[in-house]
């Protein structure tokens, strides 16, 4: 018997905030309206409150949408074996997510892909299926810990030419297949041979071939030395190779194969967690009957998460209204003004530090002024200096953030695995190359140098043309975005910023004068963040033309150092563990990419992620950092494993 304990009703909000064409700033009272329910059903009682932080922006238009739509969940008596036999979840049993969709401004989120569940066709993993494909391992920059995982081991040749992975035995997909080496050498093969899908490029740039031993050995042979590889694939943010199952995969197109079929129990799993339901309005997965990892001693015991559901996003407004009802364990990072009213109105609420400032945790994903630095004026490492000196960051920490926020002096995140590579250049950094300094007559000394001079209207020119630097950005960073620019704007570099659908792309093929975006790059060893500045030379760059090392595609910044490019080559083939070597290597690389500095640096990007102790407990937090709490990275089973029901 089915025991409904509530219909969740979620009033989906937006604000449309269009900049204004007209100069000039003003103040703006951003207001968030939270609901705080006093009592529940029969009788509830909501009080509506005000929060108003003041910033100052570009003049902005504001119009609000509220859409609503249902979600039912069920309560049942307490025995886990008959929940689960008669589908029948209690809240307390429930992690309800408030997380992804889409929609945009001014329309309420929705799962418009919840029936593709296949990484390579262009679906995220952010969204449930980072819990279908289990990694060979995971890696944890917060403990500095890797975990294997479906490989039992592995061990490089004395040169790092090959790879042995040796998987775990005893191990099925949920449709009863047994799971083996050959779903790896052929997700490897796949990505080999099949150009174009997610992590095809580095497959091809590193493996010669594979070969399948035994039904638990295969053996990757590579082009040359790749001590990287196998951390390449671990599931670390979001970086990490899905294994897809060879028995459903085999035969379909991966880039159209959807790999969803609930009558054929497709999406398959080696997860503690299957897909039950899936809709535009939320994706519900339940836990297994059984799982390898507890059978094998892995991990200690089933996880005590019964039910995963996710909710689209939606917005900063209602995801407050939700924490604070307990209706959500966990959402999309809050602003600080938006957390600050969150902790003060639930008690039960906590973030990673604590109940106090920065009310989270330093990402990966430190954050920097893109441009195309192929083209004029941004060609000239001068006039990147002087943007870098027109930016007071601490002005955009705090009127974006409250004061609750960090500098970001290189384009790395400061995890204690890295911080020896920050060390290394410390001298650099705070003397020759501060990359975080604040200094509009070192700017203007620099911009004069490469001879510009300002116009009447107060703008630097050159030959005619004024030094334009249109910024590109995404949502996430409005609190701070428009700030940026008007102070690029008060120095005379024009400016203005705005949030396109197509910003990404367009800033990744050069099109964007500036760009706002994070790096996604190194957690643990220099080389993926030096990666992210490698490529080939925009200037020769054929599209049309085969793919060779003389015709490489650009990077993101559209910056190209051939120096840079070979010493980064040797950190690749250089082993992690090699420390001392990799600090040689790095210091080098330093030297070249401080004096012309591909991109700015702006901030730190921090996780504020609200996490509700009503029903769940040992969350990730500073306390207890066994991971980030990204739920929406690749880590995020690691969180569900050690979440314990509130007794």
């Amino acid at each position: 018997m089915k025991y409904k304990l509530a219909i969740l009703t979620v009033a989906l909000s937006a604000v449309v905030a269009a900049v204004a064409a007209c100069g000039g700033t003003e103040t703006v009272v951003e207001t968030v309206v939270v609901e705080r329910v006093i009592t529940q059903a029969p009788e509830r009682v909501v009080e509506t409150v005000e929060v108003e932080r003041v910033v100052e922006v570009e003049k902005v238009v504001e119009v609000e949408k509220v859409v609503e739509v249902e979600v039912e969940v069920t309560t049942a008596p307490s025995d886990d074996a008959m929940m689960m036999d008669d589908e029948v979840i209690p809240r307390e049993r429930q992690f309800i997510m408030l997380w992804g969709g889409s929609g945009g401004v001014g329309s309420a989120g929705q799962y418009t892909n919840h029936d593709i569940w296949n990484v390579y066709s262009g679906v995220s993993h952010q969204d449930g299926p980072q819990l279908i494909f289990e990694p060979l391992a995971f890696y944890s920059a917060f403990s500095d810990t890797e975990y294997p995982w479906l490989a039992e081991s592995w061990e490089y040749s004395e040169d790092f030419t090959e790879l042995t992975i040796n998987t775990r035995q005893n191990v099925n997909w949920s449709d009863g297949t047994p799971f083996g080496a050959h779903d790896v050498a052929y997700t490897i093969e796949h990505l080999l041979t099949t150009p174009g899908l997610p992590h095809s490029g580095q497959i091809q740039a590193d493996v010669e071939s594979v070969e399948l031993v035994d039904e638990n050995t295969l053996v990757v042979k590579f082009l040359g030395p790749r001590p990287k590889f196998l951390y390449f694939m671990t599931y670390k943010f979001d970086i990490g190779v899905y294994i897809v199952p060879k028995h459903i995969y085999e035969g379909n197109d991966w880039q159209e194969f959807t790999n969803f079929d609930l009558e054929k129990g497709w999406p398959v799993t080696t997860g503690p967690w299957e897909v039950v339901q899936t809709s535009t309005q939320s994706k519900i997965l339940n836990r297994r009957d059984s799982w390898w990892a507890v059978e094998q001693g892995l991990v200690d015991k089933m996880p005590e998460v019964l039910q995963i559901v996710y909710i689209p996003n939606p917005g900063e407004t209602q995801m407050a209204q939700e924490m604070i009802a307990n209706r959500a364990d966990a959402s999309l990072s809050l602003q600080t003004a938006t957390m600050r009213e969150v902790l003060n109105r639930n008690s039960s609420i906590i973030t990673h530090s604590g109940y106090n400032a920065p009310y989270g945790y330093v990402d990966w994903w430190p954050v920097g002024l893109l441009f195309n630095a192929s083209e004029p004026p941004y060609d000239d490492k001068r006039v990147r200096w002087a943007v870098s000196n027109y930016i007071n960051r601490e002005q955009l920490i705090e009127i974006g953030f409250g004061g609750a926020g960090t500098l970001s002096y290189l384009p790395m995140p400061t995890y204690a695995p890295l911080q020896r590579y920050f060390d290394v250049i410390e001298d650099k950094l705070t003397t020759t190359h501060d990359t975080t300094e604040y200094n509009p007559v070192k700017a203007d000394g620099l911009m004069t140098e490469a001879g510009f001079t300002k116009n009447s209207d107060g703008y630097w020119e050159k030959d005619g043309n004024v030094v334009v630097c249109d910024i590109l950005s995404f949502g996430i960073f409005n609190h701070y975005g428009p700030i940026l620019s008007r102070q690029l704007d008060n120095h005379g570099i024009k400016s203005s910023y705005s949030t396109p659908p197509d910003a990404w792309s367009r800033q990744s093929n050069g099109e964007a004068s500036c760009g706002l975006r994070g790096h996604g790059g190194s957690v643990r060893d220099p080389f993926f963040t030096m990666r992210l500045y490698t490529g080939g030379d925009p200037k020769t760059y054929d599209p049309n033309a085969p793919a060779t090392p003389e015709n490489r595609a650009p990077n993101a910044y559209h910056w190209y150092n051939a120096e840079f490019n070979a010493i980064t080559d040797e950190v690749f083939a250089t082993a992690i563990n090699d420390v001392a070597r990799l600090e040689e290597l790095w210091d080098e690389a330093m030297d070249i990419w401080l004096d012309e500095l591909p991109d700015v640096q702006v901030l730190e990007f921090y996780h504020r992620i609200p996490m509700n102790t009503t029903y769940w407990t040992n969350w990730p937090t500073h306390d207890n950092p066994y991971v980030n709490g990204a739920f929406w990275h690749l880590t995020f089973q690691l969180i569900l494993n050690e979440l314990e029901p509130v007794q």
